[in-house]
């Protein structure tokens, strides 16, 4: 894929991840581009799946300050073809489930899971997580914050 990019591309990227909404017109000035090929250029990255799509990264005070992100490994007794479909599966079924990514390694999946509290993922964790499909393993850690999101001030 690197191939594919030139430093401007990257410049672009880089902008659009700090910020999707950014007017193109702001993004083009930064890349010292007009606005119509800078346009072009994150087109042809949409068009060729560098850029898959544009998200909404929810975080008002107070929201913040509500839920828990839990980081769950999750090892399955086998890794065929149906077991790991049948898993992913289920696992869109969850809303709480954020993030699923099939891993290498000592462990098979990698989850995000956003509940309200500690108790509401011991629900998730014993009603959900444990009956899905040939799980044999599951290690959860909490998350205390995220680190690369900008702190408030007024806070450690």
């Amino acid at each position: 894929m690197s191939s594919l990019m030139d430093d401007t591309d990257s410049a672009i990227l880089r902008i659009l991840r700090a910020d999707g909404r950014k007017p193109n017109s702001e993004v083009a000035q930064a890349v010292a581009l007009s606005p119509s090929a800078c346009l072009r250029r994150i087109r042809m990255l949409e068009e060729r799946g560098i850029i898959r799509g544009y998200t909404v990264v929810t975080g008002s005070d107070v929201e913040e300050g509500r839920g828990v992100d839990v980081v769950v490994q999750v090892t399955l007794d086998r890794q065929t073809e149906d077991y790991l479909s049948r898993f992913e599966n289920a696992v869109r079924q969850c809303p709480e489930i954020r993030e699923c990514f099939l891993m290498t390694g000592d462990v098979d999946y990698w989850l995000r899971v956003r509940t309200e509290s500690v108790a509401a993922y011991e629900v998730i964790h014993g009603e959900v997580l444990s009956r899905l499909p040939g799980v044999t393993r599951i290690n959860s850690s909490i998350a205390m914050r995220d680190a690369l999101r900008p702190r408030r001030r007024g806070r450690n």
